[in-house]
């Protein structure tokens, strides 16, 4: 169908063409953004709650896209943005007349309570019921004995009784300036008590007593040699040149060992930890679980040296000093105990009633050691007070290592909530949280000979590698994987040199890995139990000593 439009004049007329140009109805017309402009900004939907992405202050206030809603009702009665704010219903110069008959009298009225109710006043009830409640400007309160100003005293004395207050001068009967708590007589009568009574413990929980005397056994010939020296000096009579025990440990190439040449059968019910002598190796530390730390000697009669008793329940960790000199012992019986390498005498046991699971010395403050315990603490304990300096408290489970990193200056820490957090020593503040929901239980950290990175062996049956300095960012290039360690905590250590990782699994292997390639090159079974821990001699390139649960060390070379 055409229009046509005429005009028509008393004058002339005029004649239109009557076919005009044809158009396209859009019933869903653009609204005029375009393309360029909505790839530059992100819009969110009014009605989201969550958003996974962190977006600039201008995009989170921006405007809705599109055309108003008009059929969505407005409440008319709102006075502010966010919906109706009742105006008060006192007048300023009430509320600050209340205001100062709080802070100069210390009562006021009630606002929740109506004005000849019991509760009336809120404060000093019974001065406000004594002047009525009057204003801090009545004359009931000027002439109130109780509220009386006291002197200003003398304006040429200044010290003494009638020293010059001027507007600093306070009230009759107020106690402000003046010595609160116990007498000198309370004090010496509770310090007295105290002294007497035994401290009791939380509630829910009960005092551990160590009812085991810790004594030590020596099995060797003699103690010392025909010059004084203890075993504690490395051997000078070895007529292999090869050993050479003032070398760096790393310094020398290190290989993966190919065969048994050794084996002690060490402890009745398992072991679960070695550890050798610091820098020579010569001395060889086991805890097993029948409570017992024994000593070994590697390298002349390669047997039984010392044994240290005084725990009554499986001894979980064992770690040195830095010289070898003293080591702690941690235990199920809720004990950690420090003792002299050397005579076996038991120097210093600590405990706070929870079982822990691991202890570490600090790197430089020797008289200073980390425990982690079940109670999700890790306590920080002085050797010299036998006290707690420190406890750090941000764990949601139970605490499994503890690694320190850059000198002591931070370390970090392991537990079954499947976290990973790096503290500031001495202070309880957590530098980082690495938390990720594909993450398993660490229950075995080993720190990389560089001090640069740390192997974490996870439960699910890997090898993970975080950088060990400010970032502690994990290193995804490195995953150490194919054997199997779910549910137990196979301890993981690298060859002095850090070429080599080396982990034991649930079956009794002892696997090898390049650190370099994280290609597998070599596994052995070692143990027909499983292989729990394995510790590179720090000395001898290629000599390796294993612990399993069957109760037995091996020596590999």
């Amino acid at each position: 169908m055409s229009l046509v439009l005429e005009y028509s004049s008393s004058e002339d007329e005029i004649s239109i063409p009557t076919k005009t140009k044809k158009f396209k109805v859009d019933s869903a017309p653009d609204v005029g953004i375009q393309d360029i402009y909505l790839r530059e900004k992100v819009y969110i939907d009014p009605k989201q709650t969550e958003i996974a992405i962190n977006l600039p202050y201008d995009q989170l206030s921006q405007k809705s896209l599109g055309p108003l809603n008009q059929f969505q009702k407005k409440n008319p009665n709102a006075n502010t943005i966010t919906g109706i704010a009742e105006e008060n219903i006192i007048s300023e110069h009430d509320f600050r007349e209340q205001e100062r008959s709080f802070r100069s009298l210390g009562y006021t009225l009630n606002p929740s309570e109506l004005q000849n109710s019991a509760n009336k006043y809120i404060g000093n009830i019974n001065l406000a019921e004594k002047i009525n409640g009057a204003s801090p400007f009545s004359s009931k309160v000027k002439n109130n004995s109780d509220l009386k100003r006291k002197p200003k005293g003398d304006s040429s004395v200044l010290e003494g009784d009638d020293s010059y207050l001027g507007p600093w001068a306070g009230y009759h009967g107020e106690t402000k300036g003046e010595k609160v708590g116990p007498t000198e007589e309370q004090m010496l009568e509770w310090n007295s008590q105290k002294q007497t009574s035994t401290s009791k413990p939380e509630q829910g929980e009960e005092i551990i007593e160590n009812t085991e005397e810790e004594s030590t056994v020596f099995h060797g010939t003699q103690e010392r040699d025909y010059q004084g020296r203890t075993y504690m000096e490395y051997p000078r009579d070895l007529n292999d040149p090869s050993i050479n025990f003032s070398i760096e440990p790393g310094s020398q190439g290190c290989f993966p060992p190919k065969q048994c040449v050794h084996q002690f059968t060490a402890h009745a019910k398992g072991v679960s930890a070695i550890r050798f002598l610091p820098k020579t190796g010569h001395l060889l530390l086991t805890s097993g679980m029948d409570g017992r730390v024994k000593l070994w000697d590697f390298y002349h009669s390669r047997s039984l040296l010392r044994s240290y008793i005084g725990h009554t329940k499986a001894v979980r960790d064992i770690t040195f000093d830095n010289k070898g000199s003293r080591f702690l012992s941690t235990s199920y019986d809720k004990f950690i105990k420090l003792w002299d390498t050397e005579t076996g005498q038991c120097i210093s046991k600590f405990t706070s009633n929870k079982t822990p699971y691991v202890s570490r010395f600090h790197p430089t403050l020797q008289n200073i050691f980390l425990t982690g315990q079940s109670d999700k603490k890790i306590i920080q304990w002085d050797i010299r007070t036998k006290g707690k300096v420190q406890e750090y408290n941000e764990h949601m489970g139970a605490v499994s290592t503890i690694t320190f990193v850059e000198d002591g200056r931070r370390f970090i820490s392991t537990s079954d909530d499947k976290t990973m957090r790096a503290w500031e020593f001495g202070i309880p503040v957590v530098v980082k949280l690495i938390a990720d929901p594909s993450m398993h239980s660490i229950p075995a950290v080993a720190l990389h000979p560089s001090k640069k990175w740390i192997a974490c062996q996870s439960l699910d049956n890997q090898i993970m590698v975080w950088n060990a300095t400010d970032k502690f960012r994990q290193n995804r290039k490195k995953v150490f994987s194919g054997h199997l360690v779910s549910g137990y905590a196979c301890q993981v250590s690298f060859s002095p040199d850090g070429k080599l990782l080396t982990s034991g699994d649930s079956e009794g292997k002892l696997w090898f890995w390049d650190w370099k390639s994280t290609k597998v090159v070599r596994k052995l079974q070692a143990h027909s139990s499983v292989t729990i821990g394995a510790e590179w001699n720090p000395v001898e390139t290629s000599k390796v000593a294993t612990c399993s649960w069957d109760g037995t060390v091996k020596y590999w070379d």
